[in-house]
């Protein structure tokens, strides 16, 4: 089924986003100052650290007061509702509050002293989010790894909007979020889009340093789907509002797709957008362990396709086999991470 006969095309004139209304009410400020406050001893994510941050004291993700930007681009890689035809305007944070063993992105997720010499201040990234809108002209902006610089990106957003930011805003997050830190979001972010990981926090913690991910990541995503509910697009197909679950197939079945997928669709809806990733390589440490270090087979990508089927989960994307070369990015070259651009269609509409 193709993605626009079932999702909500919202019209013209409800497109405002609501972080532009908060910011006129005043509220947007009030909560920059409920989280920044949070920095003091931090709770921004579910790890919990209680280090001051505010005197750059560093817990589990090494990052201190100021934000650590990576990398600013039109990337043209995300599903098609996100990146349209001038790209999604993405800002790769640096550090992570997880430790994935395959992570794509480890050359900024986990190489803390070198992301160190990155930071710059909220103004800069304001600014940084207003060239991605007005000179690239990028249909939205894409916080990339965002759970641990929450307070960073909303006291940008509050900077930026009477500079003139007008476009949605997108969290793009692995999932492991704190409930605290999503409240607080609520009306700023426009469309959420997490990982569902794992089923099984056996997996969780040997492959990604995270004991806790399925209950967070479950209760995080049920807060992202009460805040925005489904995915609403304009009449150019372009995304809206609304919540995009990413699910990454992983080899052996580690990723506990059948029960994540089940849980989608009886705890959230089977209306919910899915995307299905098919495009996990043995990056990083994962060569080196015997369950991750290989590609996913033809057999366990048919499996998951018949489970969106047996499921009724219709909306969404299905990334093609042999896509994961495609997507890699390199964070230490010049200029764009993936350039050369991926080019066309990320994957094809999610067909059952």
């Amino acid at each position: 089924m193709r993605l626009t006969t079932t999702l909500t095309i919202m019209s013209m004139v409800s497109m405002e986003p609501g972080y532009i209304a908060l910011y006129r009410s005043g509220e947007l400020k009030r909560r920059v100052q409920a989280l920044e406050a949070r920095l003091a001893s931090c709770d921004i994510c579910p790890r919990e650290c209680r280090v001051n941050r505010l005197k750059n004291e560093l817990g589990f993700c090494h990052s201190g007061h100021l934000p650590i930007v990576s990398a600013v681009c039109a990337h043209q890689g995300e599903e098609p509702a996100i990146s349209g035809s001038r790209g999604s305007g993405t800002v790769f944070f640096g550090n992570c509050n997880m430790k994935c063993v395959y992570c794509q992105n480890h050359q900024i997720s986990q190489n803390w002293k070198k992301q160190r010499s990155k930071e710059v201040d909220c103004h800069t990234l304001a600014k940084n989010m207003l060239y991605l809108q007005d000179e690239l002209g990028c249909h939205n902006i894409n916080f990339v790894s965002p759970s641990h610089f929450t307070p960073q990106l909303v006291q940008a957003v509050l900077e930026a909007v009477p500079m003139g930011l007008r476009v949605p805003l997108v969290y793009n997050t692995n999932g492991y979020d704190s409930m605290a830190s999503l409240k607080e979001l609520e009306g700023v972010i426009d469309i959420y889009l997490p990982d569902l990981r794992y089923a099984s926090d056996k997996w969780a913690k040997k492959f990604s340093h995270t004991s806790d991910y399925v209950t967070r990541a479950r209760q995080a995503i049920k807060e992202m789907y009460r805040q925005v509910g489904d995915l609403m697009v304009d009449e150019f197909g372009l995304a809206q509002q609304g919540l995009i679950v990413r699910h990454l197939i992983m080899p052996h079945g580690l990723a506990g797709s059948e029960e994540s997928l089940t849980w989608i669709a009886s705890e959230l809806s089977p209306t919910v957008t899915v995307s299905i990733m098919a495009q996990y390589l043995p990056l990083h440490r994962a060569q080196r362990i015997p369950p991750l270090s290989r590609t996913i087979s033809m057999a366990e990508y048919e499996m998951v396709l018949q489970l969106l089927s047996d499921l009724g989960l219709e909306n969404g994307w299905v990334q093609k086999m042999g896509a994961s070369e495609n997507y890699l990015p390199d964070f230490e070259q010049e200029g764009h991470p993936f350039s050369p651009t991926p080019r066309g269609q990320k994957c094809r509409n999610l067909e059952v």
